[in-house]
């Protein structure tokens, strides 16, 4: 069994984390096709978040040091590898850039649930609309953006809207983001329309709390639904 002694810093942590990992790789300690241990006991070992072992196996995985087989577990992939680039990436993780939508969007939506103006409640049927029947392919990718952002703009707030517009910039800035985001889509992660339907009507109801929630229920779902990736 791997053991690996606990991260100390917080600096870049899940560069550390990846670098340490890879280390392992290219020492000999562990080989290629060995199974390293589930994301929960690294977790452990490590005593960092679950959500930073996330960021770090994906910078190993764009690196091709390892390949996550869902629903099997995490795989050294190939030895010769070197931690790529994406390491140093100063860009922001897909798990950072959920954790902090998840503090803003819900309550961006319960004050635009009181704030959405007829107009822009229209507008919002249009891209859902297109979002259904764009659903399951990736053209949704781009009426999910929209319905997000325009979400944002009906609080009437300029900060927060371009706080949210700039999250999504940040999905696409970013090299391990952006790689994380290719690997989901080649395995059929989409955004869920049903999810987007609950926000859409309470919006249209007009009801704070109701589009709290349920803009908390997609994020948290996403969430989950991206993490599945790892699970073994």
């Amino acid at each position: 069994m791997v053991k690996l002694e606990p991260i100390e810093t917080q600096e870049r942590l899940y560069v550390r984390v990846a670098r340490r990992i890879a280390g392992l790789v290219s020492s000999g300690e562990v080989s290629t096709g060995d199974k390293l241990p589930s994301e929960r006991d690294l977790a452990e070992m490590l005593q960092v978040s679950r959500p930073s072992i996330r960021e770090a196996m994906i910078a190993l995985e764009v690196s091709g040091v390892i390949e996550v087989r869902t629903g099997s577990g995490i795989y050294v992939a190939d030895q010769s590898r070197q931690l790529s680039a994406v390491a140093a990436d100063e860009g922001i993780g897909p798990f950072e850039i959920l954790e902090m939508r998840l503090l803003i969007e819900p309550e961006t939506c319960a004050l635009a649930a009181e704030r959405i103006s007829d107009d822009q409640l229209e507008q919002l049927r249009k891209i859902h609309n297109e979002m259904g029947r764009t659903s399951g392919t990736s053209e949704v990718e781009a009426f999910d953006s929209q319905f997000h952002n325009l979400i944002a703009e009906a609080t009437e707030n300029t900060a927060i809207a371009r706080t949210v517009s700039w999250l999504w910039v940040l999905r696409d800035q970013s090299e391990l983001s952006r790689g994380f985001h290719r690997l989901i889509i080649k395995e059929g992660v989409y955004p869920v329309l049903d999810e987007h339907t609950e926000i859409f009507k309470a919006l249209e109801n007009r009801n704070p709390d109701e589009a709290r929630k349920a803009m908390r229920e997609h994020l948290e779902a996403a969430t989950a639904s991206a993490a599945q990736h790892f699970l073994s």
